[in-house]
C-alpha cells in the first residue's frame, strides 16, 4: 500500500521574513563605508604627498612633483630648522601654548564642573552665552581684541596672545566638559562631601581624576586649535619674525623660500609642524575616544 508523502513546510524566516530592511542597512553601509574611504584618501594622500616631497631636491620637485624621490635627502630638515627658523618657532609656540593650554584647560573645567553639577539663577544663561561663544567668528573681533590690547599694553606681547587664546578656546571647552561632567556619577561627590570633602578638595581630588577623558580628549583639541592659529597671532603679535609662532614661521618660510627658491625646506619645515600634532593624537587616540563617547552618552 503505497503511503503519501507530504513535503515539510519550510519555517518562516528570523525576524519576520522581510529582507527589506537588511537590503537598505547594506547599502547604507557601502554607501557610508565608500564615504569614508573617500574622505580617507582626501587627506591622506595630500598628507603622503608632502612627506614625499619634504625628501626631493629643489630640482627634482620643479622637474617631477608627483614622482619618488632619487634619494633621501635629509638636509631639507636642517635647513628648515636652522636656516628657517623651525626650531624657534618651535619654542615660541610651545612657551605661549603651556600657559594658554593650561589656562583653558583649568578655567573651562571650573566653569563646566559649577554649570554641570549646581544649580544656581542664572544657570542655564552662562551656559547658552558660552555656546553662543562658539557661533561667533573670531575675526569679527579682530580690531576690538586689537584696540584692547593696546590699551593695557598687552599688544604684540605673549602674554595678550596668552590671554586672547583662552577667551578663544573657553565656549568650546566649557561646552564639551559640561556635558562631561554630567555624566559622572553623584554618589561618589556625596560620599566624599559625607567625609567632609569642600568644594576644592571635591573638584580637584575627586571629580578632575574622574572626569580624564574628556579632560584628555578636549586638552588635544585645543592644542590642534592654538596650534594651527594664524589669524590671532599675525594681528596681536606683530610681523617680527624672532617672535613667530608656528604658523607664522611657516609663513615666513613659504615667503622666503620663494626668492632663495629651496622648495624642499618648505615641504620639509611644514612636515616639522605636523609631526608633534600627530603624535599627540595617536599617543592618546583611545583617550580621546574614550572621552568623547562618555560625553556624549549619559
Amino acid at each position: 500500500m503505497a503511503t503519501e508523502t507530504t513535503t515539510p513546510e519550510r519555517a518562516p524566516a528570523r525576524g519576520g521574513g522581510d529582507p527589506a530592511p537588511r537590503r537598505e542597512g547594506a547599502v547604507f553601509n557601502v554607501f557610508s563605508h565608500g564615504f569614508l574611504w573617500l574622505w580617507a584618501l582626501m587627506v591622506i594622500i595630500p598628507v603622503a604627498w608632502i612627506v614625499v616631497t619634504s625628501f626631493k631636491t629643489s630640482r627634482e620637485i620643479a622637474s617631477d612633483p608627483l614622482g619618488l624621490p632619487a634619494a633621501l635627502n635629509w638636509d631639507n630638515y636642517a635647513n628648515a630648522w636652522t636656516n628657517g627658523n623651525i626650531g624657534d618657532y618651535f619654542l615660541n609656540t610651545i612657551q605661549v601654548m603651556v600657559f594658554s593650554v593650561s589656562g583653558t584647560m583649568l578655567l573651562g573645567a571650573m566653569a563646566a564642573y559649577v554649570l554641570a553639577r549646581y544649580e544656581f539663577f542664572g544657570n542655564r544663561i552662562v551656559y547658552f552665552g558660552f555656546a553662543a561663544g562658539m557661533m561667533f567668528p573670531v575675526f569679527l573681533a579682530l580690531f576690538p581684541l586689537f584696540k584692547t590690547l593696546q590699551n593695557v599694553s598687552l599688544l604684540n606681547t605673549y602674554a595678550g596672545l596668552i590671554l586672547v587664546y583662552i577667551a578663544y578656546s573657553l565656549p568650546f571647552t566649557v561646552f564639551f566638559l559640561t556635558a562631561f561632567f554630567k555624566t559622572l556619577p553623584t554618589g561618589v561627590a556625596e560620599a566624599a562631601i559625607v567625609d567632609g570633602a569642600g568644594h576644592y578638595r571635591l573638584f580637584f581630588q575627586v571629580m578632575l581624576p574622574m572626569a580624564k577623558p574628556g579632560l584628555i580628549a578636549i586638552t588635544i583639541f585645543n592644542i590642534i586649535g592654538q596650534w594651527n592659529q594664524f589669524l590671532l597671532p599675525l594681528v596681536l603679535l606683530g610681523r617680527n619674525p624672532e617672535d613667530a609662532v608656528i604658523s607664522q614661521g611657516l609663513a615666513n618660510l613659504a615667503l622666503r623660500q620663494g626668492y632663495e627658491g629651496d622648495a624642499g625646506a618648505l615641504f620639509a619645515g611644514t612636515v616639522l609642524a605636523m609631526i608633534p600634532i600627530f603624535v599627540a593624537y595617536v599617543i592618546f587616540q583611545r583617550q580621546i575616544q574614550a572621552g568623547l563617547t562618555a560625553g556624549a552618552i549619559k
